[in-house]
């Protein structure tokens, strides 16, 4: 790894300097190296000068995506503000990135979301007269229309379509294989790409590399999930969109948008591949928060 030496230094630090127990150093250790792996696979960095709060910011959005415990978070976040202020007195690094990023409060909030306007606009600007906006199109119409994870539409093959019965096979958290629904304008988009544009950003330099991935960039290559962030960032921006939109956004947008029109709790936990109900749950405090401000917006007596 990039960052092993400055990893190392800073472990024997938190030992000897502060007298970090050795469960807790563990747990720096393994936030940090999920942390720096990050810099090094997703954002190409090899030297800490180069880490911005961007970055950071990008790696959070990625641990809100394999939700984990606003707990959990928190302590990643202590490691990652805790190992730069490190690296600034150590001189690895010319400042602080993670200076200004805060521990998140302990009362819940909830996501915010799109709007199914929103979220049309920001489809609508994918420009499908050209190679990569009809790709882009197909990538966008998937995460609305699945709710899937960002890390399972990287993982997305082309035998996962199973469009005869209206489903795609999507392999989740801990490998598990689940079936999910997809609606008539995504499936159309997705064969669109594959039918007509997929063979053209193949490359037979990195077809091994590639194998039967769904989703492949201009270079050949399978997409990274940085990529699809950046996909989903500048489409909401060309749409005027004014929330912070990331693509993990997609997916509470499509369990409100479902809860909101009646669905069943138990199938919406189904198709978000949610091991518990209380994971689901929260979207249901979305959907009632929606419903207490139309009703202090429209009741004479609210």
């Amino acid at each position: 790894m990039a960052f092993d030496s400055e990893l190392k230094r800073y472990l024997q630090f938190v030992k000897v300097e502060k007298g970090l127990a050795e469960n807790s150093a563990s747990s720096y250790k393994h936030d940090l190296e999920r942390y720096l792996r990050f810099l090094q696979r997703d954002c190409q960095l090899d030297n800490l000068r180069g880490v911005t709060l961007h970055h950071i910011e990008l790696f959070l959005d990625e641990l809100a995506n394999i939700e984990l415990s606003p707990g959990t978070i928190a302590r990643n976040i202590s490691s990652i503000r805790s190992f730069h202020e490190f690296a600034l007195v150590e001189n690895f690094a010319e400042a602080n990135p993670a200076e200004l990023v805060e521990l998140p409060k302990k009362a819940g909030k909830l996501p915010e979301v799109l709007s199914a306007s929103e979220v049309k606009a920001i489809i609508d600007e994918a420009d499908r007269t050209e190679n990569a906006g009809i790709r882009d199109a197909a990538i966008l119409e998937t995460l609305y229309a699945t709710g899937i994870r960002v890390s399972e539409c990287t993982g997305l093959e082309t035998g996962n379509l199973y469009f005869e019965i209206g489903f795609i096979l999507v392999t989740g958290k801990g490998n598990k294989e689940r079936l999910v629904p997809v609606g008539e304008m995504a499936r159309t988009a997705i064969e669109h790409y594959v039918e007509s544009v997929r063979d053209r950003f193949v490359n037979p330099k990195n077809r091994s590399k590639t194998e039967n991935k769904l989703f492949l960039n201009q270079r050949g290559g399978p997409l990274s999930r940085m990529s699809i962030w950046n996909i989903v960032n500048k489409y909401a921006e060309k749409a005027g969109i004014e929330k912070n939109v990331y693509p993990h956004i997609f997916r509470h947008s499509f369990a409100t948008h479902l809860l909101e029109g009646g669905a069943d709790l138990r199938a919406v936990q189904e198709m978000l591949g949610h091991s518990s109900i209380n994971t689901t749950e929260i979207y249901t405090h979305v959907d009632r928060s929606l419903l207490h401000q139309v009703h202090k917006e429209f009741h004479p007596r609210a």
